[in-house]
């Protein structure tokens, strides 16, 4: 299957929270989209990796995925070595997407830093032809990706440009609700961290329409783009 979109993230809910709503608008629109999340999120302070995995499941069939790969690396230990490079690349060779989400190098979080490096290298060795890969026992072709966006998290940047969410909003909630063990919950005897405060959902929500409000809209999502980004027309633009 060839995808239209990859989605890269360190964690499970990590895409949900940064750009679920980019995601759904193109899901709706026929694009075929995935997500590769690098591990089951098993360091997180409430849940566990078996809850995680089936909110993930739940989360993507929210988002008609066409499909949704977890590499099982560490959580907290997402090294940028050779092992590491290699399965990311058999997943780009395999599922060859046109275009790469994955997060801004400069987080709060080591693990979103380690997963922007890991993408950012992937992407550029799977296009090597003298670097070879297998799947399934047969030999994989060199395949890069055309372009690659960075989206936002903890840290804020200034964006190349926004996505206008607004339609589809509804259904980035929905994928958050999804993901239950790791937000808001008064009924939940689990430690509190700032993940599960009532004001950290609020948070995101308040961004997008900030985001939003940039290009008069009400809710935006931000990517950011090493390269210019080329238009048809001024028209292409949102007015």
């Amino acid at each position: 299957m060839k995808l239209d979109v990859l989605a890269i993230a360190a964690h499970p809910d990590d895409i949900e929270l940064a750009c679920a709503g980019t995601v759904a608008l193109l899901t709706q629109s026929g694009k075929k989209v995935g997500i590769l999340d690098l591990t089951q999120g098993e360091l997180g302070t409430r849940g566990s990796k078996e809850i995680r995995k089936k909110e993930a499941e739940a989360s993507s069939k929210i988002l008609h995925l066409s499909m949704r790969v977890n590499l099982k690396i560490p959580d907290g230990g997402i090294e940028v070595n050779k092992t590491n490079t290699i399965k990311v690349v058999q997943i780009l060779r395999h599922y060859q997407p046109e275009v790469l989400l994955f997060p801004h190098w400069l987080e709060r979080h080591p693990d979103h830093e380690h997963a922007h490096r890991l993408a950012k290298e992937a992407w550029f060795y799977s296009g090597l032809e003298k670097i070879k890969t297998k799947t399934n026992g047969k030999t994989q072709e060199p395949f890069r990706p055309k372009r690659y966006f960075h989206f936002m998290q903890k840290y804020e940047f200034q964006p190349s440009f926004i996505v206008d969410v607004s339609p589809i909003y509804h259904i980035k909630q929905e994928t958050l609700e999804a993901f239950s063990s790791q937000f808001y919950n008064p009924k939940s005897k689990e430690r509190e961290t700032m993940l599960t405060s009532k004001l950290f959902l609020e948070s995101i929500y308040a961004r997008d329409k900030h985001f939003g409000s940039l290009i008069n809209t009400a809710y935006g999502e931000p990517f950011y783009s090493i390269e210019p980004v080329g238009l048809n027309s001024l028209f292409d633009m949102k007015l």
